[in-house]
């Protein structure tokens, strides 16, 4: 159920003990090659089709995210950390309110991880709801890597090949050589990390184009293996979720 379609006479005793779908993402340059909705339009794929199959509840998405890395960039659109976190927890008690108290963030950008994790601490402790933060290639990390021998963390072959399978029409990929070529292929290459120390902040001081790994390896039909593993991923999660009694998931008693 995708709760912005409905009317509110319909949501009537449909939203009280399910559990809700977030999908979160940003607005961020991915490169010579993808479009600027990269995450966001691969978080809502996973939250919408998720929701299709398990009959929770999909939010609408949150589409800018905290990207001030990728700043430098024409078009990147982004919201400091702490409004970010203000928002999030904000509407997550709102779905608290007409009794959706668990939630999954289907967070599709990296920048957002900590601070997803951040909210879902604040909503337990306060015991307004249970919140986990779920990203797409964590959770099948092995498949990640055996399908591309120069991964990347951004704009690389697993995103573009998850767009590729979803939004195919979005990729230029009469660019893809030159993704690779103008961007880094290996993190190892890097010389950014001294003694211990990350001396960069921004994505701009490691790669001219903003992106990293191989982009020529990727191909529709391993976005769609790599999409589909970890959509039944995400739905054994939500339905372990669900499966939860809510006292069970608040945080134990003082020691």
């Amino acid at each position: 159920m995708y709760l912005a379609d409905e009317a509110w006479p319909d949501l009537a005793g449909e939203l009280d003990g399910t559990v809700a779908l977030v999908p979160l993402g940003s607005t961020e340059q991915h490169g010579p090659h993808l479009p600027e909705g990269t995450d966001h339009l691969i978080a809502e794929a996973f939250a919408r089709r998720a929701a299709d199959r398990t009959g929770f509840l999909c939010t609408p998405t949150v589409n800018i995210g905290v990207s001030p890395h990728h700043r430098q960039f024409p078009g990147t659109m982004w919201v400091d950390a702490p409004a970010f976190r203000q928002y999030v927890a904000s509407f997550t008690r709102n779905l608290a309110y007409h009794g959706v108290r668990k939630v999954v963030f289907v967070n599709a950008h990296g920048g957002n991880v900590q601070h997803l994790r951040e909210v879902g601490r604040r909503v337990r402790d306060t015991e307004d709801a249970y919140a986990v933060e779920w990203m797409w290639d964590n959770s099948i990390p092995d498949l990640v890597d055996d399908a591309f021998e120069h991964n990347g963390p951004h704009g690389g072959p697993k995103e573009t090949a998850l767009i590729q399978y979803l939004h195919e029409e979005l990729v230029h990929d009469d660019r893809l050589q030159d993704a690779h070529e103008g961007g880094v292929e290996s993190l190892a290459d890097l010389d950014t990390v001294r003694n211990g120390a990350r001396t960069f902040y921004d994505a701009v001081e490691n790669s001219e184009n903003g992106v990293f790994g191989d982009q020529t390896d990727a191909t529709p039909e391993k976005g769609e293996e790599l999409f589909d593993a970890a959509l039944d991923e995400l739905c054994q999660l939500a339905t372990w979720l669900d499966d939860q009694p809510f006292e069970a998931l608040l945080p134990p008693e003082r020691v």
